[in-house]
């Protein structure tokens, strides 16, 4: 697949510099027709026999297998969910975690993990990692581990600044028990989850895929207790609500529907080997240009996002870039205006959003192309 087959898959760019995968990417033209697909078959032929049971099982665990290698686990350990949000409250709750419980987590994590977190009632330790090289936020996080603490819990690439958290390190340093939020790494990023505990999976950032899709990865499914479970928690059950757990972290899945599975495969099954190569450099080019007009607060280095200070208040940024079409977005409560750029990002958005920044407008002498 070349780079101008890839990028034309999206017809959004044919309109856009969409540049905010971090929050939703863009749709497929496949993605969208595997879905629709999908529901006119419902709709002619109904959702229900062994048949469509049979079919909707299948494609439940080809997602499954799919997901599994995008971030390199074996597929029995992986749980479909809705959301990474939905992973982190499966995790949370099933680790019954006591006010004596100590949690570490960063000053730079997304409410999909903070919140739930909170309500897990264990005393929160809060590391002050934002804007810290790795080194130095290994350090802070180190630091705030203490005997009580039961679990680490914290982004694989923060959606604040867009630099990679030092998860691997600080697992391999304690040893202790980790949820990872992936959120803003599965799709974008190589990622090898084996060695964590929990890593969750956000489907309609990075993938592509429609709403309402996730996935939890489970290391020990045996260890962590169904605290929510749903008709596809158990293999039997009695009267008395007590069940029988299905094997593996199926355990956990949460029913998505037969539109989104078609949708969520789709998307999976769209992307280029050369996808996270692609990502990267066109990330290292944004944050390049970008500092040669506005403070860039994202390393050299890092992921595929790429957060800037700009000239001027986020929010009204943000709207007058949209007007130009240029979509990115603010990060509340930081200052800051964060890129994301996939394998699709081309040159021609790149300056787009540079001549947005520059000018207020875009210039009507550049040829933005699809280059």
């Amino acid at each position: 697949m070349t780079f101008e087959e890839a990028r034309a898959a999206f017809p959004v760019l044919e309109r856009v510099a969409y540049l905010n995968a971090g929050t939703n990417g863009p749709l497929a033209r496949a993605t969208v027709e595997a879905m629709v697909a999908q529901s006119l078959l419902d709709l002619a032929a109904g959702r229900s026999g062994a048949e469509y049971v049979a079919a909707v099982r299948g494609r439940r665990e080809r997602v499954r297998a799919k997901v599994a290698a995008l971030i390199g686990v074996p597929a029995e350990r992986v749980a479909l969910t809705a959301s990474t949000t939905n992973g982190c409250n499966t995790v949370l709750l099933g680790l019954g975690l006591e006010p004596e419980d100590e949690v570490v987590t960063t000053d730079e994590e997304h409410f999909g993990l903070l919140g739930a977190l909170h309500a897990s009632g264990a005393r929160i330790r809060v590391a002050g990692t934002r804007g810290l090289a790795p080194p130095a936020a290994l350090e802070r996080l180190l630091a705030a581990v203490t005997p009580k603490t039961r679990l680490l819990a914290l982004s694989h690439v923060s959606w604040v600044t867009g630099n990679v958290l030092p998860v691997a390190e600080l697992k391999a340093q304690t040893g202790l028990p980790t949820l990872v939020d992936g959120a803003q790494a599965a799709g974008a990023i190589p990622v090898a989850a084996a060695p964590y505990d929990y890593y969750t999976v956000s489907g309609q950032k990075w993938p592509c895929g429609p709403d309402g899709v996730g996935a939890l990865y489970v290391r020990e499914p045996d260890s962590l207790r169904v605290a929510a479970p749903s008709y596809l928690s158990q293999q039997a059950h009695r009267p008395d609500g007590s069940f029988d757990p299905r094997p593996g972290a199926s355990r956990f899945d949460h029913a998505l529907g037969a539109a989104q599975l078609a949708g969520f495969e789709a998307a999976l099954d769209a992307v280029p080997e050369w996808r996270f190569q692609r990502a990267r450099e066109m990330a290292a080019r944004c944050r390049a240009l970008l500092s040669e007009h506005v403070d860039v607060a994202t390393a050299t280095g890092q992921s595929t996002l790429v957060s800037f200070r700009p000239r001027g208040e986020p929010a009204e940024v943000v709207r007058r870039l949209q007007a130009q079409g240029v979509v990115v977005r603010e990060i509340p409560g930081s200052g800051l205006v964060r890129v994301s750029c996939g394998y699709w990002t081309s040159d021609g958005d790149l300056a787009r959003l540079l001549d947005g920044l520059r000018a207020g407008r875009p210039s009507r002498r550049r040829s933005y192309g699809r280059d």
